[in-house]
């Protein structure tokens, strides 16, 4: 997904989409730890997108203290 339609959702998506993302990584790294991952890249994906989630709610944030 891209920031901007993360930009988009309420704060109460962000943080459910950052628990499903979470929840994603964990199984996505359990995967790999026993050899069971094809597509390695997307743990960088998914990693990307926590950022990219946690971005926007801090940015939110400042916004509402301005």
């Amino acid at each position: 997904m891209k920031a901007s339609s993360f930009r988009e959702m309420t704060r109460e998506e962000l943080n459910q989409k950052l628990k499903e993302l979470r929840g994603a990584l964990f199984n996505l790294k359990f995967q790999h730890a026993t050899a069971q991952l094809e597509n390695t890249a997307q743990l960088r994906k998914t990693r990307r997108s926590i950022a990219q989630v946690l971005t926007v709610i801090r940015e939110m944030g400042d916004r509402a203290g301005a």
